[in-house]
């Protein structure tokens, strides 16, 4: 296993594609630490399954938007299994509709969840990072293309997370450690069904005329976190079906 003896945190990892990576992390041989804001079950759920692939697990509570909490989260993963190497900032929030619709406290939620919980995790994490430590962040397709009116703010914000891994990984490089982010396009999961009701437009937008899978998305963090990629760094991995095609 290529992660055998490492040890991943993964931020939103209770639920879709954060649950995807979790166990998949956890297949590959990490022992996992998830954080999660609301559903309790779902997170032990997930870290029992990692129990079941033999591997350690631990479900903290941080809220994102918290800065405390998610500075604490990292600090908790250090503390329970002595190191980290593997940090994948997949913890996200949406907000869509015209620019003139937001309030001021939809605009800070949304950056603070998007864009300055994954830095102070990085600035938190990074002490802790030693040579073939990764971090992968989970961007949009939409930092890509944006295919129509009322993504303003979400675009801008996972627009912001390729300058901060371009950045992280340009910092972090003399010390081994790899920065990169993924692009996920139209992914079937709980927030956004691929049968729900804006699903036909949004499968016509990809080349390949499907919603992708969690594991899809997984399958690409699972790779940048693998010694495979040891010589990727600061980029950007897009798995959208073609939707920037």
């Amino acid at each position: 296993m290529s992660l055998d003896g490492k040890v991943a945190l993964v931020t939103g990892g209770s639920r879709g594609i954060g649950a995807a990576v979790a166990l998949r992390l956890a297949a590959d041989g990490a022992d996992v630490v998830l954080t999660y804001q609301n559903g309790a079950e779902r997170a032990a759920a997930v870290a029992d399954r990692i129990k079941e692939l033999g591997r350690r697990a631990l479900a903290v509570r941080a809220d994102s938007a918290d800065p405390a909490a998610v500075e604490s989260a990292v600090a908790e993963a250090v503390a329970e299994f002595g190191r980290l190497d593997v940090v994948v900032n997949n913890a996200g929030t949406g907000a869509v509709g015209p620019i003139g619709d937001f309030s001021l406290a939809d605009v800070d939620r949304v950056l603070d969840v998007n864009v300055r919980a994954p830095f102070l995790i990085a600035r938190a994490a990074a002490a802790h990072l030693g040579a073939g430590a990764r971090v992968v962040n989970i961007g949009s397709c939409v930092a890509d293309r944006v295919p129509g009116p009322g993504m303003t703010l979400y675009a801008m914000s996972k627009s912001a997370v390729d300058g901060l891994t371009k950045a992280l990984a340009r910092e972090l490089g003399e010390r081994g450690v790899t920065v990169n982010v993924v692009h996920p396009g139209p992914t079937d999961t709980d927030m956004n069904p691929a049968d729900g009701p804006f699903a036909e437009s949004q499968q016509a937008l990809t080349a390949l005329g499907r919603y992708g899978t969690p594991d899809e998305v997984a399958a690409a963090v699972s790779y940048l976190a693998g010694d495979e990629a040891r010589y990727v760094t600061g980029t950007a991995l897009s798995v959208d079906g073609g939707h920037a095609a």
